[in-house]
């Protein structure tokens, strides 16, 4: 058997996220190895503005500090915690111990939150910008909204290389007038044109907790400095500044308000909501044979049915779609049980719900961006779907062809009326294909538009503005917001598993 909390081996569960599919960079990114020296960054910060205000921390103490930051002892972090069962006091002895000379200063006049929610903030503020301290150790990729951009620009030059190519629409799932495949694409673009102005708005809004203290005050902070109020202003926003951030809070409890979490994992949820869509109408595609995801050429697609072809890259994205947008519950109930200042009860489940929110949006993205760059699409599969469907679209233009050429609207309706049913029967009682235009064809009423059915038939006239719809979206919306991403969109994906 394993070891407790050897996770690392195949006798011990570990995430599926984390071991199949989430990508190393987003991994890393949630480590232990990163989120503790990310603590000690913040240690080391504090440091050094409480030493610039004046309080009596040396040279020699932050250049220690500085020194071993990467230089972390986690077996000794986890005896530590399992003695004191006190994560950050674990960790606090633990830098102390390879600190000796600083150890006095670490965490002065802080509280856990300190490096806890700014943590939390520098991780969702960075994994979504690519902040440039966010990369695995060799690697040159991210995750970031780069990512989602990479997706949109894929889609965008599928788009509008058949933004002209008519194809059944399809209303409740049952056969509508026609659009045209790039106009169906750019459906799926808006949506996530809008997850990607959302991600920025986001991380816009987010805000550093700061230092704050214990219950959001700063009483332990005006105390070291004798009650200088301004000087506390001052070690909170150099702080701030160190991280990155433009602002901070000014109010906090212990904590930073939870409905933070709440916003950003209503952003990812939104997200999975637009990739969950776009997969299931790629899966329904592949059904009817239009269009399939990328399928490798030694992929199987069953045990048991060598033939298959199963869209397993798009079931994927829906099935770990829906785990994200079932997520953001857990901050939602976490921000509306906190009491007063704060209660710990967030902590185990934040642990837990915002890293694997995180890990989920990569993986789907990842994969949506893999698809994305290998669709296949079938334009002589759709061109029979339309002419099975088509004549009975066309009536209507051929009834206002035969009004034009002397005929009765009244006649004409009532002669297509019948010549349809009896297309219809042959249909769906003898399965063969609908032969109404046959019958048009074959019937001397209808002599005087016969030369003209090819044109009434031709289905580019039944798109109305599809291609220029897509041309003006393209130019007018998805380009512009493209143009800031143009230097990593050359990033193709891989998936893990």
């Amino acid at each position: 058997m394993a070891a407790v909390g050897d996770h690392g081996s195949p006798d011990s569960y570990r995430s599926p996220l984390a071991s199949r599919y989430a990508s190393p960079e987003m991994c890393f990114v949630f480590s232990d190895r990163y989120k503790f020296r990310t603590w000690r960054q913040l240690w080391l910060w504090l440091a050094e503005a409480e030493q610039t205000l004046g309080l009596p921390i040396t040279d020699e103490q932050i250049q220690e500090m500085k020194s071993n930051l990467d230089n972390i002892d986690f077996k000794m972090a986890a005896e530590e915690e399992k003695r004191l069962r006190h994560d950050v006091m674990a960790h606090v002895h633990t830098f102390g111990h390879c600190c000796p000379k600083a150890a006095g200063i670490i965490h002065l006049g802080a509280t856990s939150c300190y490096v806890g929610d700014n943590t939390s903030l520098i991780l969702s503020s960075g994994v979504i910008t690519a902040h440039c301290s966010l990369r695995l150790p060799g690697s040159d990729s991210s995750f970031s909204v780069s990512q989602l951009a990479r997706v949109i620009s894929r889609l965008a030059d599928f788009a509008k290389e058949r933004a002209s190519l008519p194809t059944l629409g399809f209303t409740h799932f049952q056969p509508a007038q026609l659009t045209t495949v790039g106009k169906r694409c750019c459906l799926w673009i808006q949506d996530l044109c809008m997850d990607l102005q959302n991600l920025k708005r986001v991380r816009d809004d987010l805000r550093f907790r700061g230092v704050k203290g214990t219950t959001g005050t700063q009483a332990s902070f005006l105390q070291l400095f004798e009650g200088d109020d301004h000087k506390v202003e001052q070690l909170d926003k150099m702080v701030t500044d160190k991280a990155g951030f433009k602002r901070a809070f000014i109010i906090t409890g212990q904590t930073y308000t939870r409905k933070v979490d709440i916003e950003v994992l209503s952003v990812l949820a939104s997200l999975g909501a637009s990739v969950h869509k776009i997969c299931t109408d790629i899966r329904l595609l592949a059904n009817l044979k239009e269009m399939e995801e990328p399928f490798e050429k030694e992929q199987i697609g069953s045990s048991a049915m060598p033939y298959k072809r199963n869209p397993m890259r798009s079931e994927r994205c829906c099935s770990l779609a829906r785990h994200l947008m079932t997520l953001v519950m857990d901050p939602l109930q976490t921000a509306s049980v906190q009491w007063f200042e704060r209660t710990l009860d967030d902590s185990a489940n934040r642990r837990i719900c915002l890293a694997e929110a995180f890990l989920t949006a990569d993986t789907i993205l990842n994969t949506l961006q893999n698809i994305s760059e290998g669709l296949v699409v079938y334009p002589k599969v759709i061109e029979r779907r339309i002419r099975q469907e088509l004549p009975f679209m066309a009536t209507e233009n051929i009834i206002m062809a035969m009004v034009k050429a002397g005929g009765s609207r009244q006649d004409c309706h009532e002669k297509i009326r019948v010549l349809s049913q009896q297309a219809a029967s042959v249909v769906k009682q003898e399965g063969g294909d609908n032969d109404l235009i046959e019958r048009i064809q074959a019937d001397a009423y209808f002599s005087p538009i016969h030369s003209q059915l090819d044109r009434l038939l031709d289905p580019s006239s039944f798109t109305g503005r599809a291609s220029q719809q897509v041309q003006r979206f393209l130019e007018e919306e998805v380009y512009p917001l493209l143009k800031p991403y143009e230097s990593v969109m050359k990033v193709k994906a891989e998936l893990c598993l």
